[in-house]
């Protein structure tokens, strides 16, 4: 475990107090008194200047740098057939009326999209589509597909791995990890590849695919650290990279600026000089009031119809694993410890930004919460209020619990708070639906709960369903119906493979299990633990999903309804010299089923995914 910070205990109580008790504290000022104590402890606060970064940074450099973000975006769950472990908290990675539909983007009805938590809020991935195009990368390729007759368009080769997507129009932003080069700050420019983590570098290649026979690169900005997530609303994309300070390895750097703040790097694609500047404006770069590690988190908010550089910046001097948005504000979580007797026990630091401006992402409040979160589904904003599902302790001490916060005064102030979820057990999935929240914790049979938010000062958990095993992703499909992908499960929490659970919960206090259809004999879902690799495509009532067990590798497509339940319809196989290979993604592109390996891009009928086209990438 990364050597985390130590805080006194005796904050932890004040942080955690609600925000609006004018019965307890017995009138509005004495509840006024008690936001601005709270703010005092949890609200970041701005460096002065550049000296005072350094000054900080060197003061606390014998602590530790804090928590390092996971490199995987959630939980995939070995399937060893021994007891399912209680998996670590991951980083990575929903809609406003109470029986919402999916929220992923489906223009028209001949277009599924990315699958993705908030309607109006895209997510980076792999694959993007638009304008009758499908843009993949497959290795260090980028394809462009014609997504009628599957005609391969164009191929562009990138830099660096673990590329990911946003398309905005005739601009394709591509967020990718690079190595840093010894002494260098992400510009590029001669030195030995350090291979390191902590050297990683992000970077945004702009890219113009008006034209997909020639997609031409035009600009590239560089930042030292790993890429944690981003969002994209209507034209501006943000981005949020965390850093772990040169300084911290390099004491030589610790009394220059550029051993604490990144840089970033500007190179046009038709030549010139690189352009440098700092990650964010030393006045733009703030502080949690406790110290809570010298890593940078910065957030860099892009136009994406001006494309690079970033229009605007802001740096924490904080770490960042988990990053949830809603379509007016965007949410950066990160781990924190503090004293608990003997022990450490786990608190949660959230900073809310405001995101509603297109060229400005603005700092707004923060606040604290006992446990952790599971991933970016923990989170959800509804009416201005912030949800949290958190899972605090662990082992037969564990519980989980929802909390309603609100922006009060600069901080995320409790309103209310519902406990006691899940005792002995930790959070494998979470799902908020408007005023309805849906949480599923596991230890060897998996309660699924239904919470009714409406009061966000009274939250309450008004139902309880106890099954085998449980689910790892919930998926709203609309009249009361929710769709669970998991693994079933022994008596003793023993994984026996994928399972497909259609629930209802049309009476919140009485969810039933109506169907399920499994895999038995060991097998997963990329599904379980990624959601842009689920498809539910509403006007077929398909759901299609990844596959892998010791017999096949491929999707599997499932018809769901209410009456007839959960039917295999049939299996896609991506085979290329004799050997199959997995499918990562689903979608439809005009009116067409589309799924997508490192290898191909193949077209399947909707009805039996039977093959009736294919491409395999060059």
């Amino acid at each position: 475990m990364p050597r985390l910070v130590v805080a006194a205990v005796a904050l932890v109580g004040l942080a955690l107090a609600p925000a609006v008790s004018v019965a307890s504290a017995g009138d509005a000022e004495a509840a006024a008194n008690k936001r601005q104590q709270l703010a005092k402890l949890v609200r970041l606060k701005a460096f002065g200047s550049c000296r005072g970064i350094m000054r900080y940074g060197r003061r606390h450099a014998r602590q530790g740098p804090g928590a390092a973000p996971s490199p995987i975006a959630d939980l995939p769950i070995p399937l060893t057939g021994e007891p399912i472990p209680v998996p670590p908290v991951a980083p990575s990675p929903m809609p406003i009326r109470r029986d919402a539909a999916a929220p992923e983007s489906q223009a028209g009805s001949g277009d599924s999209g990315t699958n993705v938590q908030e309607a109006g809020v895209d997510e980076p991935d792999v694959v993007k589509a638009g304008g009758g195009r499908i843009f993949v990368v497959a290795g260090e390729q980028l394809h462009a597909v014609g997504a009628d007759g599957l005609k391969l368009l164009g191929s562009l080769r990138l830099e660096g791995f673990g590329h990911q997507l946003l398309l905005d129009g005739e601009r394709l932003l591509v967020i990718s990890q690079t190595g840093a080069l010894d002494g260098d700050d992400g510009g590029g420019g001669g030195g030995r590849i350090v291979p390191s983590y902590e050297d990683e570098v992000t970077q945004l290649t702009e890219i113009d695919v008006s034209d997909p026979a020639a997609m031409r690169v035009l600009r590239t900005e560089r930042i030292r650290g790993r890429h944690v997530s981003s969002r994209l609303t209507g034209h501006t994309a943000r981005v949020v990279v965390w850093t772990r300070p040169r300084a911290v390895a390099e004491s030589q750097l610790r009394t220059q600026l550029r051993g604490w703040l990144p840089r970033r790097v500007l190179r046009q694609a038709a030549g010139g000089r690189p352009r440098m500047r700092l990650a964010a404006r030393c006045r733009r770069v703030f502080r949690p009031a406790q110290h809570s590690g010298i890593d940078m988190l910065s957030v860099l908010t892009i136009d994406m119809r001006r494309g690079l550089p970033a229009v605007d910046s802001d740096a924490i001097m904080a770490g960042g694993q988990t990053v949830y948005a809603s379509p007016k504000a965007l949410y950066v979580a990160t781990p924190t410890w503090t004293e608990d007797g003997p022990l450490l026990a786990e608190h949660t630091l959230i900073h809310k930004f405001a995101a509603s401006e297109p060229d400005a992402t603005s700092y707004r409040a923060s606040g604290r919460l006992e446990g952790s979160l599971l991933n970016q589904f923990s989170l959800s904003e509804h009416d201005g209020v912030l949800r949290a599902a958190t899972t605090v302790g662990a082992g037969t001490e564990g519980e989980s619990r929802v909390t309603a916060l609100a922006e009060r005064d600069g901080v995320l102030a409790r309103l209310g708070m519902v406990g006691g979820l899940g005792k002995g057990e930790r959070i494998y999935a979470v799902r908020f639906l408007g005023d309805v929240g849906y949480v599923v914790t596991f230890r060897q049979v998996d309660p699924l709960y239904t919470l009714d938010l409406s009061d966000p000062r009274n939250p309450r958990a008004v139902g309880e369903l106890k099954i085998r095993g449980y689910s790892a992703y919930l998926h709203p499909l609309g009249d009361g119906l929710l769709l669970g992908v998991g693994q079933d499960a022994s008596e003793r929490g023993t994984a026996l493979g994928t399972q497909v659970s259609l629930f209802d919960v049309s009476a919140s206090s009485r969810p039933q299990r109506l169907h399920a259809w499994s895999v038995p004999g060991g097998s997963s879902s990329e599904a379980e633990w990624d959601h842009h690799a689920f498809l539910w495509w509403a006007p077929s009532k398909l759901a299609v999903l990844p596959l892998e067990s010791a017999r096949f590798s491929g999707a599997v497509g499932l018809t769901v309804e209410r009456a007839a339940g959960i039917a295999e319809v049939g299996r896609a196989r991506h085979q290329l010299e004799g050997q199959e290979w997995p499918v990562r993604r689903s979608l439809v592109v005009g009116g067409r089923l589309v799924t997508i390996s490192d290898v191909g891009i193949e077209r399947n009928s909707l009805t039996a995914l039977a093959e009736e086209a294919w491409l395999a990438f060059p």
